[in-house]
């Protein structure tokens, strides 16, 4: 009778093994695939001469550079702003505090490619702020591309996450080693470089390499605005979708030299964590004074001017969808809902439908099996689950390119045919955001005593009942804000779906891209603005339902 029980012998071990089963088949035969693919020439012989060509080639190797000078310089501007930022709200009384964090959230979780549109919207060779400096000031602007354009995007979509992350991390550290080091007359730069950021600098080496992995494998933000600055993904993507020539087996190259290197950053910063890592016990937790004088007044001005510079993007993607446009490209000066209108009367309508049906189903998935295997991980330790947690944080290293890369190679011939398919779509968006929630689901487990499931088992309950009449309950406020964001990122995913999307699995991301590559402005603001408006939606009902108003990492 024990062996038939979920979760006592068979069960939880059949559960692990078909998860197991379809990790293997989803996760690790697209990667085994792409790999293979690398190292065989097209007549099947072994070879390493598409890594040797990457090196042979100064254009190759200039857009690796590339992308390191532009991951380096955007990581230090992040940590420059998101650092102080994050210090100043939670040492100083500021007013409307709740609303900023709120704002900064909204800002946060924007695909970068609607900032690549909104920026060259406003500073552009044609843009309202260029324009105004040449009619109104008589100064020439060149308009922002290329690298400073690139790292002005990346900074201000992933600053409001180090600031998160620093926020949750502020939280956790004892004020009274501020006030001592204040009570000696330490100033606040001191305080800030020698308290401050060494006790919280595993966060801040863990938002760094979010922040350095953020901006290393994006492709959309240095096609928009690089104009000729070559980026590593960029090359990727041009290589592998290239109108003129392609090599799928040198693009599949690229892909595992862009997996190395991410995989070497990261064994990096785990060992710059373990050697910063210091116990802290929390005595008195930080908490907001209020200001005085010039304090005040600078405290305000600097959280008010940050939280509105990031809103940039949202705010000229509203603007800019109600204006009349001639041509795709020119805006008369006239409000009009005409881009609304051929929006949602045009063919391409199916594609709102299709960006919330396959994020609906994709986060059901991603919520149900991230929980699973979070519970089987810490609950229910095995060979199996060992293995099952191991084999799902594998997309963590993964770029959205390269695993479209890897899915259109491995699913588009038999035994497994999924191409052009909306399937392939939403399997890949549970791919990539499954790590995320399982590593959720292991923290919030973390803070649930196993005694609390113990005793509902004492008093007769089965391990099903206990799992979805406790600890799923239980679970529920560390999944939601976790479930929230997921959904936001998968109703946004572009890096993905641009590679293995039909005309018949198209999504609003990819409207969006299109419609910015061709310079159909007016029709690319409305889906920015669908996009945007659904993001904002989706955190208003979290903060309604859960009663909060921020979300930590």
């Amino acid at each position: 009778m024990e062996s038939t029980k979920f979760g006592k012998i068979n069960g939880w071990k059949v559960c692990g093994l078909i998860l197991l089963a379809l990790s293997l088949v989803f996760i690790v035969y697209p990667m085994c695939s792409l790999l293979y693919k690398s190292v065989v020439n097209t007549d099947g012989a072994f070879t390493f001469e598409y890594f040797a060509r990457f090196f042979s080639r100064k254009l190759y190797v200039r857009g690796l550079v590339n992308s390191i000078e532009v991951t380096l310089v955007c990581t230090a501007v992040c940590m420059m702003i998101g650092l102080p930022l994050a210090l100043v709200m939670k040492s100083v009384q500021i007013r409307g505090e709740k609303i900023l964090q709120i704002l900064i959230i909204i800002s946060y979780v924007s695909p970068p490619m609607i900032g690549a549109y909104s920026w060259i919207q406003l500073l552009g060779r044609n843009g309202f702020v260029t324009r105004f400096l040449g009619s109104f000031l008589h100064l020439q602007f060149p308009g922002i591309y290329g690298f400073p354009g690139i790292v002005l995007v990346f900074s201000m979509q992933a600053t409001p996450l180090v600031f998160l992350y620093v926020s949750g991390a502020l939280k956790n550290m004892d004020s009274s080693l501020m006030e001592a080091a204040e009570s000696l007359g330490c100033s606040p730069f001191r305080r800030m470089t020698r308290i401050v950021v060494p006790l919280i600098m595993p966060t801040l080496l863990a938002s760094a390499l979010i922040v350095f992995i953020y901006a290393f494998t994006d492709f959309a933000t240095p096609m928009i605005i690089g104009e000729g600055y070559d980026t590593f993904p960029s090359l990727l993507y041009n290589q592998f979708m290239g109108e003129v020539s392609t090599d799928n087996h040198f693009a599949s190259a690229l892909s595992v030299m862009n997996i190395v290197f991410i995989i070497v950053i990261m064994f990096a910063e785990q060992k710059l964590v373990a050697a910063c890592s210091h116990p802290m016990n929390v005595l008195k937790p930080l908490e907001p004074r209020k200001g005085k004088g010039i304090q005040s007044i600078l405290a305000h001005a600097f959280s008010y001017f940050w939280v509105l510079l990031f809103l940039i993007p949202q705010a000229t993607v509203f603007f800019t969808s109600f204006l009349e446009v001639k041509g795709g490209i020119m805006y008369t000066g006239n409000f009009s809902l005409d881009n609304y209108r051929q929006v949602f009367l045009s063919k391409d309508h199916p594609a709102v439908f299709h960006t919330y049906l396959y994020g609906l189903i994709s986060i059901l998935f991603i919520v149900g099996i991230g929980v699973v295997v979070a519970y089987m991980a810490a609950r229910k330790p095995s060979a199996v689950s060992e293995a099952l947690d191991a084999v799902t944080m594998v997309p963590f290293i993964i770029p959205g390119t390269v695993l479209g890369i890897a899915y259109l190679y491995t699913y588009n011939t038999p035994p497994i045919y999924m191409a052009g398919t909306g399937t392939i779509i939403i399997i890949a968006m549970i791919v990539r955001r499954m790590p995320y929630t399982i590593r959720s689901s292991n923290a919030i487990l973390s803070q649930i005593s196993p005694s609390v499931e113990e005793a509902a088992v004492s008093l007769g309950a089965s391990d099903a009942t206990t799992f979805f009449r406790v600890t799923v309950p239980m679970m529920l406020p560390g999944i939601l804000p976790g479930a929230v964001l997921s959904w936001i990122t998968v109703i946004c995913e572009l890096a993905t779906t641009i590679i293995i999307y039909t005309a018949d699995t198209k999504t609003l991301p990819i409207l969006v891209y299109t419609g910015i590559t061709s310079q159909n402005y007016g029709l690319a603001g409305v889906y920015s603005a669908i996009l945007t408006v659904t993001s904002v939606l989706s955190l208003i009902l979290f903060f309604f339902i859960s009663g909060k108003r921020e979300i930590t990492l």
